[in-house]
């Protein structure tokens, strides 16, 4: 459901990264529509060129460019940024959405998941932030969000690499968002629960096998045990976003905001 203006960020540049996944795919559909050009970036070719045509269907005037990417490869980050800002101009709005699952319970968890999941996840959102926000900080100019987790605020079964990593996001997101607001650069993050995505089902699904029950039946006792009684679709985490990124939340900063369903309440 639209609720934003079709010319929120009109003549705005945004890079959404992992926009092959069902966040950021939802969010790049969602700024289109308010009239950002859009950079999509991810790994499946295929998948980024599905995403193209489908918000070029929905948004007649949509302006998009896709760039596959391997973002934890320095080279391709600024291969990245350099055909982006070439194509569209700065990017002044960025949507780091790229992420992956991972670890298992500390005794069988190894160094190289444990730093390839820290890796994804925390480091590389650091660095391409990094790289982008040398312009926003010269055109005094720019909005970030950080996609992050329920995972970054509480422990989770099994989550010493994946829910260290958001929460290491999360402490990014604030401690950034303190340095940027200086230059009128607004950083704040979002902390899904589970998602209706493939990586929300999966998660579902792994906690399920592990309990010795089947998807179906974990499905609906995760979205039960939820005072809303439903588990987060993607449009809902897309438009949160999106209010993040506008003007509307100027006076947000540093902020992680939680879509839990009513579970996490603080």
């Amino acid at each position: 459901m639209s609720i934003f203006s079709s010319d929120v960020f009109k003549g705005r540049h945004a890079l959404v990264t992992g926009a092959t996944g069902g966040i950021g795919r939802e969010t790049a559909k969602v700024l289109a529509a308010m009239g950002a050009n859009v950079t999509i970036t991810g790994r499946k070719e295929q998948v980024l060129s599905d995403l193209k045509k489908e918000i070029e269907n929905e948004s007649p005037n949509a302006k998009v460019l896709m760039y596959v990417a391997d973002l934890t490869d320095a080279i391709d980050r600024e291969k990245l940024v350099l055909v982006a800002e070439e194509t569209f101009g700065t990017i002044s709005l960025l949507v780091n959405s790229a992420g992956m699952t991972g670890g298992g319970i500390l005794e069988e968890l190894t160094q190289e998941e444990l730093e390839r999941v820290m890796h994804l996840n925390h480091t590389v959102p650091i660095l391409l932030t990094q790289r982008i926000y040398k312009n926003m900080k010269k055109d005094k100019k720019g909005s970030i969000v950080n996609v992050s987790s329920l995972s970054g605020v509480r422990g989770t079964y099994g989550g010493t690499a994946y829910t260290g990593s958001k929460f290491a996001l999360n402490a990014f997101t604030q401690s950034f968002a303190l340095e940027a607001i200086e230059h009128n650069v607004r950083v704040n993050g979002v902390c899904p629960g589970y998602v209706d995505t493939e990586m929300g089902r999966n998660g579902i699904r792994s906690k399920g096998e592990r309990e010795g029950r089947s998807f179906e039946e974990q499905f609906k006792i995760e979205s039960e045990k939820l005072p809303t009684g439903r588990i987060t679709n993607t449009d809902e985490v897309a438009n949160t976003i999106a209010y993040l990124l506008s003007d509307a939340a100027e006076n947000i900063i540093g902020e992680n905001i939680n879509l839990s369903g009513g579970s996490v309440m603080r």
